[in-house]
């Protein structure tokens, strides 16, 4: 049982006071197994059992006090939304690893873990609605080709896989520079993708297409780094 907003306002601020003491457990332990009922409500100032006048049991009140920090992930995809869509993506991509690696416990909890609710939890939901939106505006400027929302399942399959490794084998050999890794892993989805979709169901030997690949990636970095590379950048050529 998790409170809506038609809930009397005495009810809510009690709802988000438990949230509020869960959340504050949660960090300073760095760990889920903290937060139990009592060590809430003992925080939080009140009894045991008036905790569960505002969740039904643990599992709610620890979704529900990881769900805290989500409306920050949104933001973060907004504000990397803008300009140049296919540049905007691999924004967002390293956007939605920084959060998860800034959020560790609450990014296991509701992401990395199965879900004791009926449905789509609504975290992954709301994952999901944004790369939709992100990849959408791609495939309507035509640099990825296909449906949305099968582009965006792989491209969030990627990035998931990463950040789930990185929270849970905290103990692997990972480089040092942890931007970078990202940086690589979001460039070889979003990239691959873009390829992908473009690319015969019947692929040619390996030498073709190593021979192919290396004349575009020529021709894509004498147009970057020629006069048209000024213009696709918007950097004006002297007069």
């Amino acid at each position: 049982m998790q409170l809506g907003a038609h809930a009397p306002l005495g009810v809510q601020r009690g709802a988000e006071r438990v949230r509020a003491a869960g959340e504050d457990l949660l960090t300073e332990s760095g760990g889920e197994d903290a937060l139990t009922l009592r060590a809430v409500a003992r925080r939080a100032g009140v009894s045991t059992p008036s905790v569960y006048l505002h969740f039904a049991d643990r599992e709610a009140l620890l979704e529900a006090v990881c769900l805290r920090v989500w409306d920050e992930f949104g933001r973060m995809f907004r504000e990397n939304l803008s300009g140049d869509p296919f540049l905007a993506l691999g924004r967002c991509g390293r956007a939605y690893a920084r959060f998860a690696l800034d959020h560790p416990v609450q990014y296991r909890v509701l992401m990395m873990r199965p879900s004791t609710a009926q449905g789509v939890p609504p975290a992954a939901a709301e994952c999901f609605r944004h790369m939709v939106n992100a990849v959408a505006a791609c495939v309507a400027a035509r640099v990825l080709e296909g449906d949305p929302e099968e582009l965006a399942l792989g491209l969030w399959s990627a990035v998931h896989g990463c950040v789930s490794l990185l929270i849970a084998q905290p103990s692997f050999p990972w480089p040092e520079d942890r931007e970078a890794l990202i940086d690589h892993i979001v460039r070889i989805a979003g990239v691959g993708t873009a390829l992908l979709s473009r690319l015969p169901d019947a692929l040619p030997p390996s030498g073709v297409l190593a021979a192919e690949l290396d004349d575009f990636g020529a021709r894509l970095s004498a147009d970057m780094t020629g006069p048209r590379g000024a213009e696709l950048r918007g950097v004006r050529r002297p007069s």
